[in-house]
């Protein structure tokens, strides 16, 4: 039974010792609550409807239906719930498709419990969502196996000068509060210019922003 307030996790993961090992750290956490176990993608996102999950922390290898594809399932089945996967190494080549599939974040599993904690409640937030030692590496990793996207810069043309700044800072992986001290913005103004880039350029999430911004060129450039 989770307490008002509390985000509900589903672990998907094929080995039980790991599922025990999440739990313990979640569990221990007054703000967090694990809702259900799952052994593979199916399972998890029949566990993630069921129990109106707010966080999927989906294993990128088990047997039967992976990771991959039960990012697909969760969005179908719980299109509310984020799920964050969890790889053993920080540029795992089925991640790539993980970003595909929409996951909206990726842990290593070796992080620790504070890095673990931080990354659910991140991930609730809609803050940062990848883990320190995976970011860099990883999108540009992607980017350099993604298609170039023909019209970025005629969709960039559509947002303001403000909202072009707080784009640049989303493609540097800045969480909200972050970018409100930058850009001298209240946590909610910064709120609703997200939900307006997002909405102009036609994504999803953070990590799509991420993904697109390093696709056009604008990351690790000066918004100027």
């Amino acid at each position: 039974m989770t307490a008002p307030g509390q985000i509900r996790i589903v672990i998907a993961d094929d080995q039980h010792l790991i599922r025990a090992g999440l739990r313990a750290i979640i569990d221990a956490e007054p703000d967090l609550r694990v809702v259900a176990e799952a052994s593979d993608g199916a399972t998890a996102a029949l566990a993630a409807a069921s129990s109106r999950a707010d966080i999927v922390l989906m294993d990128v290898e088990m047997p039967g239906i992976d990771g991959i594809e039960g990012v697909r399932r969760v969005h179908d089945a719980r299109p509310e719930a984020r799920v964050l996967m969890l790889t053993m190494f920080d540029l795992d080549e089925y991640v790539f498709g993980a970003l595909r599939a929409g996951a909206s974040g990726f842990l290593i599993k070796t992080a620790g419990p504070e890095e673990l904690a931080g990354a659910i409640r991140a991930a609730r937030g809609g803050d940062l969502l990848f883990a320190p030692s995976v970011t860099r590496r990883l999108v540009e990793s992607y980017v350099r196996q993604a298609p170039p996207t023909v019209d970025a810069q005629a969709r960039l043309a559509s947002l303001t000068e403000r909202e072009l700044e707080v784009f640049h800072s989303i493609a540097r992986g800045l969480s909200n509060a972050e970018i409100g001290a930058e850009l001298f913005m209240g946590e909610t103004t910064v709120k609703t210019q997200i939900t307006r880039i997002l909405a102009k350029l036609g994504l999803r999430d953070r990590v799509q922003a991420v993904v697109y911004a390093y696709e056009c060129g604008v990351a690790g450039r000066s918004p100027g």
